[in-house]
């Protein structure tokens, strides 16, 4: 594919937005050979280097830094114009871009995205999967997926899928190694599938209501995971007890794979959130995910 100098002022844009070749091509589905073309010749004609290259990494230079400060806004605004012109066709498009940690994807989002792509076929979805927080903004991404209760207040928060409630699982043979827990105090006894934020390195605190209040415990176990999804594939292969999501335990549990223990104690949360930058004018895009999550979220 041959880029022209609107496609080399593009390039330039988004090596600069992704810090490299590879991811820059891929968003702009050309080759990186290509899209390295392009810039060469965009500094060609513009007689200055606009970026410092070696094997490993990318980066601005000084005249790179000025040159992106000017022509960001503008590449912006013709981005933006082209969504405009879309949507007044009736026809959102353009790359949306999607944070979502990996166990929202699986019971929030993946239920939507066929419906969603076929209803907006012009549309390109690039999802991102982060157990940890995103500040959405500064990452470049449109929109996130995450617990209401950690969303930023500046940010506009529309809820996607109902509660979910909290399954605390294990193997049966785990359960004849270690008798299963009558209350959440009986954890100490129990080799427990830890999650550690990556963004903070805290051990996540697995939460119970005792006497009607929520009660936070810390845990031990000799698995640690950043990985929201591994930790259910452990205790199906026996190494402990985790907490996840009723919805995702229970084909396992019906296929008699785990045993669910400590019902009782288990809370219920509001669910997941899809969030998104508070502003009047969202890109057709993403106005189209807000009407179709409104739709069809239970």
């Amino acid at each position: 594919m041959k880029l022209n100098q609107l496609d080399g002022l593009m390039a330039f844009w988004k090596v600069a937005e992704h810090g490299g070749f590879t991811a820059a091509a891929a968003d702009l589905a050309v080759s990186p050979s290509a899209l390295s073309q392009a810039i060469r010749q965009l500094e060609a004609r513009l007689g200055v280097r606009l970026l410092n290259r070696t094997t490993r990494s990318v980066s601005l230079t000084e005249a790179g830094e000025a040159y992106l400060a000017r022509v960001g806004p503008a590449l912006g605004q013709v981005i933006d114009a082209g969504d405009e012109l879309n949507a007044l066709q009736g026809r959102p498009s353009g790359t949306l871009r999607l944070n979502a940690a990996r166990v929202s994807t699986a019971l929030v989002l993946r239920p939507l995205l066929d419906g969603f792509l076929r209803a907006n076929p012009h549309v390109h979805l690039e999802l991102t999967n982060d157990e940890g927080f995103v500040d959405i903004v500064e990452k470049g991404f449109d929109a996130g997926i995450r617990f209401g209760e950690s969303i930023h207040r500046d940010m506009v928060a529309v809820p996607i899928g109902g509660p979910v409630a909290v399954a605390v699982v294990a193997s049966p043979e785990y359960l004849q190694r270690v008798p299963a827990p009558r209350h959440p105090d009986d954890l100490v006894r129990h080799n427990c599938i830890r999650f550690r934020f990556a963004a903070t390195g805290a051990i996540y605190k697995w939460e119970f209501e005792v006497d009607g209040q929520l009660v936070d415990y810390d845990i031990a176990g000799n698995l640690t995971l950043s990985d929201t999804m591994f930790g259910l594939d452990a205790a199906l292969d026996g190494v402990g007890l985790a907490y996840t999501f009723e919805q995702l335990a229970r084909p396992h549990i019906r296929a008699k794979r785990l045993k669910r223990v400590l019902t009782a104690f288990s809370p219920t949360f509001p669910g997941f959130h899809l969030y998104y930058p508070s502003r009047h004018d969202q890109p057709s895009k993403l106005k189209a995910l807000i009407e179709y999550v409104g739709r069809h979220r239970h």
